[in-house]
C-alpha cells in the first residue's frame, strides 16, 4: 500500500485541550522532538489568531528539522472581500511556510447559519483562497470541515466544496470528522464515495474522539483511499480530543505494514509519547495502547506462566518495537514467578524450590501483611528484589529529616522541611516549603540531591494516593501511600506504609527518586 503522511497538529488542535496552554519554547521542543521521531507536516498553528503562533513561525526557522514541514494554518477568506485584502491569508503568506493548510466550510449549515453568507459564496470563498496560495507557490492542503456532517445532511453540496478545492489546485484534500460523531462504517462509505469523484488528488482523513471512534475512523479512511492522516500525539485536542497518533502509527507500523515514519524511528514511540506528556503536564493512560504502563504488564499466574514458555501467547507484538517494555505485576494472584524473574533480570537463577526464593516470598508476604500492595508499586518492587538480593548500593542515606505545618492568622497553611543526607560520604543539608509536608520534603531532598544528580530535574511526582488500612484503628490506623512519578521516557509507582503518614510518604518519595537513579544508572 501507498506510504502514509503524518500531519501532526499538536501544536494547534492539541494546545485546544482544556487546561493546555504551551508557551513558545514548549512548541519550539515538541517540534524538535516530533521532527527527530520522523513525522511528516508539523502544523504549527494559525499565525493570523494570536502573537505567540506569529512568533512560533519567526522562530521555528532557526531549527535545523532533518524531516517535518512545518504548516501554518488558517481559514478560507471571508466572506465578500478579496483575498489580497484578508488578513488571515495574508498572515499565513507571511509565516514563510512551504505549506499551508486551510480549513473551509462543507456542511450547508455553517454556511448559513454560522458564518451566515450564501451556498454560492462559499464555494467561491474556498476556490479563490486555494488559488490565491497556490499562485504564492504553497504546497496547499484544504481541511474539509465537517465534511462528514456536511455529507449526511447535503451530501451534494458537501461534494461541491471539495470540487471547488481540487479545482483551484489544492495539493491534498482532508475529510474532518470535526464533531467526531460517525462511526467506521460510515466513515468508509463516505470516503469510497468521494474519492471515485475527485480526479488524482491525494486524500486525507482528520478525525475526533467524541464517540472514542478517532483511531478506528482513521484507520478504516486509510483502508478506503487516504493518504495523509492528521492526528495529535497522546490524543491531545479540544472536547474528548483528536485522533492519536501514537495509537495510528503503531498500528500502521505493526498491523497493516504500511510505512507512516521510518522503521527504525518505531522504537521511540513511547518516548515521543511521554516527552510530550511532560511538557502538557497531562498523564498518559496506564491502559493506553502500545505505550501505556500497564500495556505489556502480566498480572495472572496463568498469563504469566504462558508468556514465560511463550510470549505470543499474551502479547500481540513485541513492546521493545515501540519502545516499552514486558511487566510481570506482583500479586496474590502471582505467585513465586514474579520473583524468579526479577532475580533473573538481575542475572540470579533462582527456581520455585530454592531457599533463598522461600526466604524471598516470606519476606514478600509479611510486607504484603503490612499493607505494601506492590502490584501497584512496580518500582519498588523491584528496589525491594535488588535489596533482598543484595544487588543495590544506596545512592543517598538519610541523616533525618523534620517538617513542619502551621496554620497563620490569615488563614493561609504553612509547611516547610528541612532534610539532612549523605551522598559518596558528603553530608548535605536542604530546607524547603511547601503547599504541605510532603511537598516540601520532596523540594527539600531534591534541592540536596540534585548537586550530585543533575537529572533529577527531568522527573516529577505526576500522582500521589493515601489510604487508611485499618479503619478501625481510627487516627492510629496504619496508611499506605503511593506515589507516582515520570520523566521523559516512562512512569513508575513506588509505595510506603506507616502509622505515621509522613514516614508513609517519605518512604514512596525515597524510592521514587531511588528508582530513577537505577534507571538513570542502567541507561547510561
Amino acid at each position: 500500500m501507498t506510504k502514509i503522511t503524518i500531519y501532526d497538529t499538536t501544536l494547534r488542535d492539541g494546545s485546544q485541550t482544556e487546561g493546555i496552554s504551551f508557551t513558545l519554547n514548549d512548541k519550539l521542543k515538541i517540534t524538535k522532538k516530533l521532527d527527530d521521531f520522523g513525522v511528516h507536516y508539523i502544523e504549527g498553528g494559525w499565525p493570523g489568531s494570536n502573537p505567540k503562533d506569529k512568533n512560533y513561525f519567526k522562530t521555528v526557522k532557526e531549527l535545523k528539522l532533518k524531516t517535518a514541514k512545518i504548516a501554518a494554518f488558517g481559514s478560507t477568506r471571508r466572506s465578500k472581500i478579496k483575498c489580497s485584502e484578508d488578513l488571515n491569508l495574508n498572515e499565513l503568506i507571511r509565516s514563510n511556510t512551504e505549506t499551508i493548510t486551510i480549513f473551509g466550510k462543507s456542511w450547508d449549515l455553517h454556511v448559513t447559519d454560522v458564518i451566515k453568507t450564501t451556498l454560492e459564496e462559499n464555494l467561491s470563498m474556498i476556490y479563490e483562497s486555494v488559488q490565491y496560495l497556490k499562485k504564492k507557490k504553497k504546497e496547499v492542503f484544504y481541511d474539509a470541515e465537517h465534511f462528514f456532517d456536511g455529507y449526511k445532511h447535503n451530501s451534494g453540496y458537501a461534494i461541491k466544496t471539495i470540487l471547488a478545492a481540487q479545482e483551484a489546485g489544492a495539493d491534498c484534500i482532508i475529510f474532518c470528522d470535526t464533531n467526531g460523531g460517525t462511526l467506521p462504517s460510515q466513515v468508509k462509505n463516505v470516503v469510497t464515495d468521494v474519492k471515485k469523484r475527485l480526479i488524482n488528488i491525494p486524500i486525507g482523513i482528520h478525525t475526533h474522539d467524541d464517540l472514542g471512534m478517532s483511531v478506528a475512523n482513521s484507520i478504516t479512511a486509510i483502508e478506503a483511499g487516504c493518504v495523509q492522516v492528521q492526528g495529535t500525539f497522546n490524543g491531545l485536542g479540544e472536547r474528548c480530543g483528536n485522533a492519536n497518533l501514537g495509537t495510528i502509527i503503531g498500528i500502521l507500523s505493526t498491523k497493516i505494514g504500511i510505512e507512516s515514519i521510518a522503521s527504525k524511528n518505531l522504537n521511540k514511540l513511547m518516548e515521543t509519547c511521554y516527552f510530550i506528556s511532560e511538557i502538557s503536564n497531562l498523564k498518559i493512560l496506564d491502559n493506553a495502547a502500545f505505550v501505556g504502563h500497564s500495556a505489556f504488564a502480566h498480572k495472572g499466574g496463568v498469563h504469566i506462566d504462558a508468556m514465560i514458555k511463550n510470549p505470543l501467547a499474551y502479547e500481540h507484538i513485541d513492546p521493545k518495537t515501540v519502545g516499552n517494555h514486558r511487566r510481570f505485576v506482583t500479586s496474590e494472584l502471582a505467585g513465586k514467578m514474579p520473583i524468579i524473574l526479577k532475580a533473573e533480570e538481575m542475572d540470579v537463577k533462582l527456581d520455585k524450590k530454592s531457599p533463598q526464593t522461600q526466604k524471598i516470598m516470606k519476606a514478600l508476604q509479611e510486607k504484603e501483611n503490612d499493607g505494601y500492595q506492590f502490584e501497584a508499586a512496580d518500582a519498588s518492587f523491584e528496589l525491594f528484589m535488588k535489596r533482598s538480593l543484595s544487588k543495590y548500593n544506596p545512592f543517598f542515606k538519610l541523616d533525618g529529616f523534620r517538617t513542619h505545618s502551621e496554620k497563620r492568622f490569615d488563614g493561609k497553611v504553612f509547611a516547610e522541611a528541612s532534610i539532612r543526607v549523605n551522598v559518596n560520604d558528603q553530608s548535605r543539608f536542604g530546607a524547603a516549603e511547601g503547599d504541605g509536608p510532603v511537598d516540601a520534603l520532596n523540594k527539600a531532598l531534591r534541592q540536596v540531591l540534585t548537586e550530585f544528580y543533575p537529572r533529577l530535574e527531568e522527573m516529577h511526582l505526576t500522582d500521589y494516593k493515601v489510604r487508611v488500612l485499618d479503619t478501625n484503628e481510627g487516627t492510629a490506623a496504619r496508611v499506605r501511600v503511593l506515589i507516582e512519578s515520570q520523566d521523559k521516557t516512562d512512569s513508575w509507582t513506588t509505595i510506603g506504609v506507616h502509622e505515621n503518614v509522613i514516614e508513609a510518604s517519605w518512604e514512596a518519595l525515597a524510592d521514587s527518586i531511588e528508582y530513577k537513579l537505577l534507571k538513570d544508572q542502567k541507561n547510561g
